[in-house]
């Protein structure tokens, strides 16, 4: 006697078919179709009949199905790296929400540089996404050109390579303002922690903020850790955080590393902020307003930046074949209190006032 496998001793989890809705309404499959699709002709009663079966049954439209069918989806995908960081989970979020409300899926793809985060990027173009946005400077370029031969629209964040739709912040605006407020304080030695990741904003900020500095006279400093986080900070912070070079003052390309920076300076070295050494963020996370940091940072604003992205993706569906776009994001500078005061100014009577 044959043996029976666990997969035929054991009730497979099933969805409710459209069949099994005509045959409850005592309808049509065609006419189920009808009623679930949007315009489509079909008498009040039979549409009664049907909404009544599928309520009854559970039943939920095969969304999927109908997508592939018409070589088309409602799938957005959102490809990101570092997703548990907390700027990129805002993002994420934000974005996912916004999607949702506007009736698409949206499909989280967390990548990296390896070969099984490259093939997962195929994945959204197999299953017909409608779109696919690219959170992150991580995917390879590799990835945007098979988007492009597919005639995928593609939303690049934070990137540079030519053909996809681009939303960009204003990194050089940021770096410069970072430089001018360490020198109307009187800095002369100032220091960039980044990290080796290489993708475009972090080099735009290290070209911007270096370029500004030199152009001031300002001798300028540069450390990069291995990954643009907390740990990349405090090891960044180690290196040039020397008594030989007496740093007077810090831009972080984003506040994670401003972190790690700040509790190895005053943990490790001593140092206080901002008398001793002042510090600026990029980012503006949550946790750059806790009491332990209430650091002085570029706001990178999720939410504005979602409804751009989606605002961009309305138009590109509308407009396939049209010029690219290209959106420019503003980063405002959020004032707290890792930035020592202005020096005061002296009165024709010689007594001293606190700079504005």
């Amino acid at each position: 006697m044959a043996e029976k496998n666990s997969t035929d001793e054991m009730e497979l989890p099933r969805f409710i078919s459209a069949h099994e809705v005509a045959q409850r309404a005592g309808v049509s499959r065609s006419a189920v179709s009808r009623t679930f699709t949007h315009g489509a002709s079909v008498s009040p009663a039979t549409r009664e009949k049907v909404l009544r079966a599928a309520e009854e049954l559970g039943y939920q439209v095969n969304d999927l199905a109908r997508g592939l069918l018409a070589n088309r989806s409602q799938l957005i995908g959102m490809i990101a790296s570092d997703a548990e960081t907390p700027f990129r989970s805002q993002q994420i979020a934000a974005l996912s929400r916004l999607l949702i409300e506007s009736g698409r899926v949206p499909v989280l793809i967390t990548t990296d540089q390896s070969e099984a985060g490259r093939a997962s990027h195929a994945t959204l173009l197999r299953y017909r996404a409608q779109a696919t946005i690219v959170l992150s400077g991580m995917p390879s370029k590799a990835f945007v050109d098979l988007a492009q031969r597919n005639g995928q629209p593609l939303i690049a964040v934070g990137r540079n390579e030519v053909g996809p739709d681009h939303i960009r912040v204003n990194n050089a605006l940021a770096a410069e303002t970072a430089v001018q407020i360490f020198a109307t304080r009187g800095m002369q030695r100032i220091g960039l922690v980044t990290s080796a990741v290489g993708s475009p904003n972090l080099v735009e900020r290290e070209e911007a903020y270096t370029r500004k500095a030199r152009d001031l006279g300002l001798d300028v400093y540069v450390e990069r850790a291995e990954r643009t986080n907390y740990d990349g900070g405090t090891l960044a912070a180690s290196l040039l955080l020397t008594k030989e070079r007496k740093i007077e003052g810090v831009f972080c390309v984003n506040d994670l590393m401003a972190f790690g920076l700040m509790d190895y300076a005053r943990d490790m070295l001593g140092l206080s902020i901002p008398e001793d050494l002042s510090v600026i963020g990029l980012d503006d996370v949550p946790q750059a307003r806790w009491g332990a940091y209430r650091l002085t940072t570029f706001q990178q604003n999720a939410e504005r930046q979602a409804r751009e992205i989606l605002q961009v993706l309305e138009q590109r569906l509308k407009e396939p074949a049209g010029p690219p776009i290209t959106t420019q994001l503003d980063l405002p500078l959020m004032v707290r209190d890792t930035v020592r005061a202005l020096p005061a100014k002296k009165t024709d009577a010689g007594e001293e006032v606190p700079s504005q």
